[in-house]
């Protein structure tokens, strides 16, 4: 009681777990799954970092844990849910941060992300993840690849059910093998007709996207460049993609790819191949730097840009506005207000 927490909603492609301390396992699921937890943050969270137990059970006053799992029977019972926290909130509040993970990423591990990176943003929203059939392996690459395939539906369900509860708006973040997924299911829904039919998705946000740069091309072609509200934030020294690429047969992956020829599509690009971080991949900057994050954070509150006043279109600038010395380069920004496609 009275610890600092999250709540996030689950929106998922997995089967439930027969551990129930899991909720939800790595198999796929035919239906889109809803559950709801509580995430609590310890008093010595340090931003861009998730503080796990080394052992079990973890301790809320060192520890990221998860408690008070709800599992919703039916649809209805989410949205009613969602919306209910929604309605409790100022007017500020009553947005939306769905976030869709990568590659080798169990719900647990989704889960904290959420909760870790809403919190640093100072999102003033409520989370939701969606979590696609990872199986949290490292070995298990093609699994979760073809998971991401067959998830593209339940994307789109899930941002239906979404919009059922009436928030103000959608910001998307994608990391990784889920910017695949993602860019897959808006493709489709451009395909249909549907893509953001309401005017609620603010932002969409792709952060190391694992997608093949040929690939990428394609799907955007589906996008009408008045509707890409897409940003892309890539580094050159992202060991992972380096690995990915190599699997690939040496073609570039989106995130370690041109930053000049992903602005010519139509996108914002984020280089943060100069930004200094702990890991020894550099593969997850956008939620581990806390400069970094605060700069989304900022962006999401304002829906702001993320480039300074005197940047020009493709064209880098040196210092994102407001984030001293973080050496940050934007490439193709474009000024876009609230509710824009």
């Amino acid at each position: 009681q009275g610890l600092v927490g999250e709540e996030v909603y689950v929106l998922t492609a997995r089967e439930l777990s027969d551990d129930p301390a899991l909720l939800f396992s790595g198999d796929r699921s035919a239906t889109l799954n809803m559950a709801k937890v509580r995430v609590t943050i310890p008093p010595n969270h340090e931003a861009g970092k998730i503080e796990r137990a080394r052992t079990l059970p973890p301790d809320p006053r060192t520890d990221f844990t998860i408690i008070d799992p709800v599992v919703f029977p039916n649809q209805q019972g989410f949205v009613a849910g969602l919306r209910g926290d929604l309605r409790q909130r100022p007017r500020s509040g009553r947005d939306v941060l769905v976030f869709v993970h990568g590659f080798n990423t169990t719900l647990t591990d989704a889960v904290l992300r959420t909760a870790q990176f809403a919190h640093d943003t100072g999102f003033e929203g409520i989370p939701v993840v969606f979590s696609w059939a990872s199986r949290g392996k490292t070995f298990d690459y093609v699994y979760d690849l073809n998971s991401a395939l067959a998830a593209r539906d339940q994307l789109i369900d899930a941002s239906q059910v979404l919009l059922e509860a009436s928030p103000a708006g959608l910001d998307l973040v994608a990391h990784s093998m889920g910017n695949f997924l993602t860019m897959e299911a808006l493709r489709q829904a451009a395909l249909l007709g549907k893509l953001n039919a309401h005017r609620k998705i603010r932002n969409v946000i792709l952060a190391s996207p694992d997608i093949d740069i040929d690939v990428f091309e394609a799907q955007l072609k589906s996008i009408p460049r008045s509707r890409r509200n897409v940003y892309v934030f890539i580094s050159a020294n992202d060991k992972a993609l380096g690995i990915s690429r190599f699997i690939a047969g040496g073609v570039s992956r989106v995130g370690d790819a041109d930053p000049e020829r992903l602005a010519d599509l139509g996108v914002t690009v984020v280089d943060l191949s100069q930004v200094k971080d702990t890991s020894s991949i550099h593969h997850t900057k956008f939620a581990e730097v806390p400069e970094v994050v605060q700069l989304i954070g900022s962006h999401l509150e304002d829906d702001g840009n993320f480039e300074t006043s005197s940047s020009r279109p493709n064209r880098p600038a040196q210092v994102v506005q407001g984030i001293a010395n973080v050496p940050i380069a934007v490439f193709g920004g474009r000024t876009r207000s609230a509710g824009t496609p």
